[in-house]
């Protein structure tokens, strides 16, 4: 297997964990109402039952659609973002990792051969495609990786990366107060797993796989939450 293969392998499973809950409810929807062998009814949640767009791009011409619109960052503090000046990705000057919900206006589709030694968090394959985008209150413009392209074959992942819809529109049957704490990028008492990723990024290891009743500490780009769930609601919560 080569290199770029292996390297892609380990960029799917991190951004997997975004996709697994678009999944869950992919399946909600084809079987709505299902009925359990105790005789229950399964209820959906609002969370289960909200809208989001994907549009499934295969090649490069697919991510021109991209252009001139906005995203927001669905698998937050996962990729990084970097400069872009002169026409160029400046990977010498890393701006950090993209937040979670943080607004991203797409200016334009470009591909780039990072350096050899640059972790962007995906295979480098013979180019990379990026997106460069300004920043609410920004001057200055970026670029994030959002596919691979080797020998022909190509990998995207605009999906699991974005919301192209307002997250706050997605989700507003959400309080406000649960919306001001994931704005400020915090965890507080009462907050779902699904709020808490919103607020503080993907980047995640749990004690247990009981959504919803386990332990869950997130790296918040080398901040740590360690939260504990009951009943789906934050009991516990600890930052260091």
């Amino acid at each position: 297997m080569k290199s770029w293969q292996k390297a892609l392998i380990t960029t799917l499973l991190t951004l997997a964990i975004g996709g697994i809950y678009l999944f869950t409810v992919w399946k909600h929807r084809q079987n709505p109402g299902v009925i359990g062998q105790n005789g229950d009814s399964q209820t959906l949640s609002k969370d289960d039952l909200v809208v989001m767009r994907a549009f499934f791009p295969q090649h490069y011409e697919d991510t021109l659609r991209l252009e001139g619109t906005t995203v927001w960052m669905k698998n937050g503090y996962t990729i990084p973002y970097y400069s872009f000046a002169d026409g160029r990705v400046q990977f010498g000057k890393r701006a950090g990792l993209i937040p979670a919900a943080q607004r991203l206006d797409v200016k334009k589709i470009v591909k780039a051969a990072a350096p050899r030694n640059e972790d962007d968090g995906m295979a480098h394959g013979n180019r990379q495609v990026f997106a460069v985008f300004s920043l609410p209150g920004s001057t200055g413009l970026y670029a994030t990786p959002i596919g691979t392209i080797e020998a022909g074959e190509e990998a995207y992942f605009c999906d699991i990366l974005f919301f192209y819809d307002d997250p706050h529109a997605i989700y507003d049957h959400w309080p406000k107060d649960v919306w001001a704490a994931i704005d400020a990028h915090q965890v507080k008492q009462g907050m779902s797993e699904l709020e808490t990723r919103m607020s503080v990024g993907q980047k995640m290891h749990a004690d247990g796989e009981t959504a919803g009743d386990r332990t869950v500490t997130y790296n918040q780009n080398g901040k740590q939450w360690i939260v504990t769930f009951q009943n789906n609601r934050a009991t516990a919560i600890k930052s260091e």
